[in-house]
């Protein structure tokens, strides 16, 4: 019995260690979460701003300047941009990305990846090593962003994507992401980075914006859509960055509920083992007097 009682009381410590340390990464992942939070909520409304203004003069502009980052074309080649996390230890933050990837290229680019001209651009580890080990055609220049997360290196990823849709060599970008909504939910969405989404509008609603363009449209539109585009990239990023924080505090916090629930059960557990060891014991000491007096 007194094995049995060591065996317990060893699980017990084991336990009480994973605690501790869910419970430390709880509290990290809670400090980062403020300064993501604080980070994309002051950068959405600024990023939403100028993506309409783009959609508007993409629209607006339709045929009368050379646009090549708004040309809609024949789709025979993509390029998927699929935001995860370097670290796991986040629920299912990780997973449900790559099943809405593989699930995007499913339903939308089936006749594509069959012809293998779909191409992933990882931007976090966990995408980078799914997708490299399952054979997909990975871009491994990007994944690391998050080791030092700069709107500069975000640009860069930003950057290849346009340069190879502006050389024909990619027909459409989609950006894969979670967007932060509060630290026990995230939305993960796809949505199109390339060509630039004109506004749907129709009917009575559809009317034209009204610009005035300085120096002039061409040269403002080729200047200010590359940039836009990199904010909106450095958008997702920013809401991708406070989701997984979010979603680890959650998943943190689980654990470390998880761990107590287990606790009770291996000290209830303990205390029959050695209630069994001290009635053994005491029945062996009134078996061996009663046996001393016959």
């Amino acid at each position: 019995m007194s094995g049995a009682l060591k065996e317990v009381r060893s699980r017990i410590k084991s336990v009480q260690s994973t605690q501790q340390i869910t419970k430390a990464m709880k509290m990290v992942s809670a400090a980062k979460l403020r300064r993501a939070q604080d980070a994309i909520t002051q950068m959405r409304p600024y990023a939403r701003k100028l993506q309409d203004m783009l959609s508007n003069i993409v629209t607006s502009s339709d045929g009368e300047v050379s646009m090549d980052l708004a040309t809609e074309r024949n789709v025979e080649k993509v390029l998927i941009i699929l935001v995860t996390s370097d670290r796991g230890l986040c629920g299912g933050y990780n997973s449900n990305l790559i099943k809405l990837a593989k699930q995007t290229i499913a339903t939308k680019y089936s006749a594509q990846m069959a012809k293998g001209n779909v191409q992933i651009l990882p931007i976090g580890k966990k995408g980078y090593e799914h997708f490299t080990k399952i054979g997909y055609n990975v871009v491994n220049a990007y994944w690391d962003i998050f080791s030092g997360l700069s709107f500069e290196k975000v640009q860069t990823a930003a950057k290849y994507a346009m340069d190879a849709f502006a050389a024909k060599e990619i027909d459409a970008v989609e950006v894969i992401y979670s967007e932060f909504k509060n630290a026990g939910a995230q939305i993960f969405i796809a949505e199109p980075f390339l060509p630039v989404q004109k506004v749907v509008s129709s009917g009575e609603n559809k009317k034209r914006a009204d610009f005035i363009f300085e120096p002039n449209q061409q040269v403002l539109i080729s200047e200010l859509m590359p940039k836009i585009l990199n904010t909106q990239l450095f958008k997702a990023v920013l809401d991708a960055n406070a989701s997984e924080h979010g979603a680890r505090m959650t998943a943190m916090d689980k654990a470390s509920d998880n761990a107590n629930e287990l606790l009770k059960s291996l000290k209830i557990s303990y205390n029959r083992a050695r209630q069994a060891a001290i009635t053994t014991e005491l029945t062996e000491i009134v078996s061996g007097a009663a046996a001393l007096q016959g």
